[in-house]
């Protein structure tokens, strides 16, 4: 097995299992270092087994590379995938008719993994399409992407989608919901993305009825295709926890029906995002949902799983899940959307 390759096996099933980031961090990065390494120095340290020389190369990183380069998985590797368990066990009908995922994050935003990595392990886990949604540039803690670093990433997605065909990357961003509703990207680059998502994520405390003309403005936009995690709640996790916004939920919700928008089904654990409360009310509301991961790394594409469980227990059918629909179907509906609004 390839030293890198069962590296990087180890960082996908830990971060899979919502492992400690600086455990994942460690295996990733001493994945990084080794494939920067040439023949003759993966020899070199493979034949005097002195992989601890390196930089960033501590003695259970180096036994897992010692390992996989004598040609044997690593026994860690093994250990890791046998204690994964199934996530989401009560969404596994949900979850099997799913055919994509349409908010994702790449180290061109907050993400931690490169592009390439991210999609070719979407693709791996049976993913048919997946969409790159990075930030948007108000959100600089986040290094969200201005207009020109955006195009720049439309022509490194075109290269790779040669590659990985017939798995699909859909161009998308997850665009900042403005105090005023606009949106955070220029217009005209938003027609030319697959998938917009957008979210709110500055003045989260904002009064009721300024949060709701807000929010209806953004998902009445022609560009618009998901509203991300809308009560912008956190229910645990490192960042501590954070109370749902308000707003009128009704008027929201029916302004998604209305102007054809999907309502996000947050699959991230710290956000369960809407409560069931609100889905049932979107539910209602006659609105199309996405199940989406918000994955910020490889290991947290297999989150699908947590979001499909709060969705079928709220009895939500799997047609009214946009990304159960096969990329052509999904892709002719956002772009009938954009010309018929």
């Amino acid at each position: 097995m390839d030293p890198v390759e069962a590296l990087r096996e180890i960082a996908y099933w830990l971060e899979r299992g919502r492992a400690e980031t600086h455990r994942v961090k460690a295996y990733r990065r001493a994945a990084d270092i080794v494939a920067a390494l040439s023949v003759e120095q993966r020899e070199r340290l493979g034949r005097t087994e002195t992989w601890t020389a390196l930089s960033g190369i501590g003695p259970k990183t180096a036994a897992v590379i010692a390992e996989a380069y004598a040609g044997r998985v690593p026994r860690y590797l093994t250990e890791v995938k046998a204690k994964a368990g199934q996530i989401g066990a009560g969404g596994r009908e949900l979850l099997a008719a799913l055919r994509g995922d349409l908010h994702t994050h790449s180290d061109w935003s907050d993400g931690g993994s490169p592009i390439e990595e991210m999609m070719r392990r979407a693709a791996l886990i049976g993913h048919e399409y997946c969409a790159l949604t990075d930030h948007s540039p108000r959100l600089t803690v986040a290094n969200g992407l201005s207009a020109d670093r955006l195009r720049r990433q439309l022509e490194v997605i075109a290269e790779l989608n040669a590659e990985l065909a017939p798995f699909r990357i859909l161009t998308g961003i997850e665009v900042d919901i403005l105090d005023d509703g606009t949106l955070d990207q220029d217009e005209h680059l938003l027609a030319e993305l697959d998938v917009v998502v957008a979210s709110v994520h500055s003045k989260l405390s904002m009064e009721h009825d300024a949060m709701t003309r807000r929010m209806v403005r953004a998902v009445a936009s022609p560009h618009v295709d998901v509203l991300g995690h809308c009560t912008g709640r956190l229910v645990e996790g490192a960042r501590g926890t954070r109370p749902e916004s308000k707003f009128n939920a009704e008027v929201v919700f029916e302004a998604c029906r209305q102007f054809g928008t999907a309502v996000e089904i947050n699959s991230r654990p710290e956000r369960r995002d809407p409560p069931a409360r609100l889905i049932a009310t979107a539910l209602e509301r006659g609105c199309l949902f996405a199940v989406d991961t918000d994955a910020h790394a490889p290991g947290q594409l297999d989150f699908q799983g947590y979001g499909c469980e709060r969705a079928q227990a709220s009895a939500v059918p799997a047609e009214r899940v946009v990304n159960t629909w096969p990329a052509d179907e999904l892709l002719a509906w956002t772009a009938d959307r954009t010309v018929s609004r």
